[in-house]
């Protein structure tokens, strides 16, 4: 009757905390002392709580909870309920500060954090500290330089299990993200949030030394090593050093000889795809450099360069600004 008047006569001794039934204080009591009573005969494993049930069905792979809309299921029913909400949209547990929401509680709590500014977890090497423990263990990877999350087609490992559901796109080919403004999509969110930029003319990053700006960052980092001078990309043959990796990859194919871009008119191969571009006009024909002067056209900007010295030559004393002065005038008087 108790559990209908609202009496609650048994109480812990150490935290005042009351119950309806004797059984649940005995229960409760075990968060003080411990006690773990319930032990699973297979692994050791033991508990607070009568959930041998729940427990053994980790050994069996028993999943008697079923999603009637897709084919999950679980080994608990509480599960089920969560995964329930990715179907309906239901997100119960609301942040009282903003607008967002969950549709689990653990997902809330770690959210307040984020305006608590409370890190409980901190790495002892470094000092950098979290919010989340899974972040934390994440971050410990980089001084370990573990690796759990392994390739079973390449043998590409990370720290990140999401790193290696990116990853595996490479392999299948799936591009999940999708522009609004054309047809590019791609495997990575971070880098449709990049291509995005080039619709919107957005540059969020600045050089703090010139006028640059940029919408990718790692172009800023890039570009302000044009004014340290820092170039960590060092050649492993020849100790040669870059600013950018690209160059690296581009140079130490002088090494190897390999020449990745092919011609698919003849058996034409280089190292860099500009390269491919320039070759690639002796089959179209096409002479993009013309020259202001004369009707000179070349597939090749060097070429072009060279040329022009042929009407300084030619015009000695005269600039390459008076040269252009003359072809406009005689094009005036070119009787019509």
């Amino acid at each position: 009757m108790t559990t209908h008047t609202g009496v609650k006569p048994h109480s812990c001794e150490m935290c005042g905390h009351s119950f309806p039934i004797k059984y649940h204080l005995v229960g409760y009591m075990r968060m003080h002392t411990g006690e773990k009573p319930h032990s699973c005969e297979v692994c050791g494993y033991s508990s607070q709580k009568s959930s041998s049930v729940t427990h053994m069905r980790t050994h069996t792979g028993e999943k008697p909870y079923s999603c009637e809309i897709c084919e999950y299921s679980s080994s608990r029913k509480s599960n089920l309920t969560i995964h329930m909400r990715s179907h309906t949209g239901e997100k119960p547990y609301s942040c009282e500060i903003c607008e967002y929401s969950s549709s689990q509680k653990s997902d809330l709590m770690r959210h307040m954090k984020n305006h608590t500014g409370e890190k409980p977890y901190s790495c002892e090497v470094c000092g950098y500290s979290c919010s989340r423990e899974s972040s934390l263990v994440t971050h410990i990877r980089k001084h370990t330089g573990e690796k759990p999350y392994s390739c079973k087609t390449c043998g590409f490992s990370c720290s990140q299990k999401s790193s290696l559901v990116t990853h595996m796109r490479t392999h299948t080919g799936e591009k999940p993200h999708f522009c609004e403004m054309c047809e590019y999509s791609c495997s990575q969110k971070s880098q449709l949030l990049k291509h995005v930029r080039t619709h919107t003319g957005e540059k969020l990053y600045s050089c703090e030394v010139c006028v640059y700006s940029c919408s990718d960052e790692s172009n800023l980092v890039r570009h302000m090593r044009t004014h340290t001078g820092e170039k960590p990309h060092i050649c492993e043959v020849c100790a040669c050093s870059f600013s950018a990796k690209s160059t690296l990859v581009r140079h130490m194919r002088t090494h190897t000889g390999e020449t990745p871009y092919s011609c698919g008119v003849c058996g034409y191969s280089s190292s860099q795809k500009s390269d491919l571009m320039t070759h690639m006009r002796t089959h179209t024909g096409e002479k993009p450099y013309s020259c202001e002067v004369c009707e000179y056209s070349s597939s090749r900007k060097s070429n072009l360069m060279r040329h022009m010295r042929s009407h300084t030559r030619e015009k000695k004393g005269m600039s390459l600004i008076s040269i252009l002065a003359l072809k406009k005038t005689r094009t005036y008087n070119m009787p019509r």
